[in-house]
């Protein structure tokens, strides 16, 4: 296996199919500036760039990326982002320089290759700044100099352009071209023959999950099947009646997707970890995982989705997404079954909306609570409701009983307290290190009681009037 990095060729030959980015770049590319923090996709010291022609480079984090999974991308460090024939700083380096953003150094690499990502976009507003560095932690400066420094790189002479990889999309299919044992099918035809083939293989789409199995609990496949590049699971087909999304498009991806459509799922999906997270984190993977704090199922019950399960046969069948959890980390997947789609009706999708999530760190974090909430509204009079919640038992649930008191009633105040209360009686949370279970039933209530007030009277309530509500 041949890998560009910083504009030349790497030999990764003999690496195990469990190999992740950050140890080759570390162990056998000679390139330490990369540095190993969480070892989990949470404190972005990892971050590097990868590339392909035509596209802009994407942050990633390289300790949670299997290195089978870049064999068709150019990847860039630290060492190389000034460019191959340095020596020289890239403008997000010379900006950090600047305005004083390091002291230790060890966050450093990686906030300057979160920079460097977001300078290729061209976006400079502090808020753009601030949600490309939201997966970055520094425990030194604090970040009043680094976001001053994210803003200060566009003052600097242009980038160097990222250095593309040579490898070719038939390259990366021949056997070679990868780790031994790591599979990345092109098509579906492919996927289904080496499931057939291997159906105890490893089975995994963008990894931000699934490899901390290897990270955090030394697991070693000796076969990865990857379906990051499968070309139909990456489709998105907009249909009259439904929007079909591949289960292997990433968040980022959505995020695009759904700016015109849904600004309460864009907002949600920028707390869905960090920029590096959601540019390799997947659809399908969020449901596959089956855990009942992933945060894109409460949002796919309240709007009525469906998911689309194919099999190592060729065989394909759909159910409702609320068939699709059968318990803790428990789905509906039969043997040698995958995630193919999710198909959302496009009325549903059009219906007013809410989508709130709470956790510790307003950024970066996993849910406590998350909530979503769809209504069918004439004037004040409610017609279809759907109400749905994650982390608050052990699958992503809809509430019954809170649709049952919203369906068809006039939305006044009378009606949101007792669909309220319903929703503090609707669920039995577990106490655990995030929230206790009284917790959560309050914040699940008062979540409510916030979108219910915003679809009602039109207006979205910040953090002030809601603490109001409730003074």
């Amino acid at each position: 296996m041949q890998l560009t990095v910083n504009g030349k060729s790497v030999e990764a030959t003999g690496c195990p199919p469990s190999q992740t980015l950050l140890r080759f770049l570390r162990t056998r590319a000679g390139l330490p500036g990369t540095k190993e923090g969480c070892g989990s996709g949470d404190c972005g010291a990892c971050t590097v760039l990868l590339a392909r022609p035509g596209e802009a480079p994407r942050a990633v984090n390289s300790c949670i990326t299997l290195l089978g999974s870049v064999a068709d991308d150019a990847v860039v460090t630290v060492e190389g982002l000034a460019g191959a024939d340095g020596p020289g700083t890239h403008p997000a380096q010379a900006a950090m320089v600047a305005c004083h953003g390091s002291q230790c150094g060890f966050c450093t690499p990686g906030f300057v290759m979160s920079l460097a990502g977001l300078y290729a976009s061209g976006a400079r507003d502090v808020h753009a700044v601030r949600e490309a560095i939201a997966g970055n932690l520094c425990r030194c400066t604090g970040y009043r100099p680094i976001l001053e420094a994210g803003q200060r790189m566009y003052d600097y002479p242009p980038a160097p352009v990222v250095p593309e990889s040579g490898a070719t999309s038939e390259a990366v299919n021949q056997h070679e071209a990868l780790p031994a044992g790591y599979h990345r099918p092109r098509d579906e035809a492919a996927l289904q023959a080496l499931l057939a083939a291997h159906p105890d293989a490893w089975l995994l789409a963008g990894g931000t999950d699934a490899v901390l199995e290897i990270t955090q609990q030394y697991a070693a496949p000796a076969l990865v099947l990857d379906v990051s590049a499968v070309e139909e699971l990456l489709a998105v087909e907009p249909g009259d009646d439904t929007l079909r999304l591949g289960a292997a498009v990433s968040y980022s991806t959505l995020e695009t997707l759904f700016a015109p459509l849904s600004p309460p799922l864009v907002a949600m999906l920028e707390r869905l970890g960090s920029r590096q997270i959601r540019n390799r984190g997947t659809l399908g993977g969020n449901l596959a995982n089956g855990s009942p704090i992933a945060d894109m199922p409460p949002v796919l019950l309240a709007w009525d989705a469906t998911v689309e399960l194919a099999g190592a046969d060729g065989s394909r069948r759909e159910l409702p997404v609320a068939d699709f959890h059968r318990g803790y980390r428990a789905t509906a997947l039969g043997p040698g079954e995958y995630v193919a789609a999710v198909r959302l009706p496009r009325a549903a999708v059009a219906r007013p909306h809410r989508i709130f999530k709470l956790s510790k760190r307003f950024e970066d974090d996993i849910s406590t609570v998350l909530l979503a909430v769809s209504l069918e509204l004439d004037g004040t009079r409610v017609g279809e409701a759907r109400v749905a919640c994650g982390g608050m038992a052990a699958t992503p649930l809809r509430a019954g009983a809170v649709e049952a008191v919203l369906t068809g009633a006039r939305l006044d105040d009378d009606t949101i307290d007792r669909a309220c209360t319903a929703a503090a009686a609707a669920f039995t949370p577990i106490d655990d290190v995030r929230a206790s279970a009284a917790y959560r039933r309050a914040m699940a209530a008062a979540l409510l009681r916030r979108a219910l007030l915003e679809l009602r009277d039109g207006v979205e309530l910040g953090i002030d009037a809601v603490e109001a509500l409730h003074a």
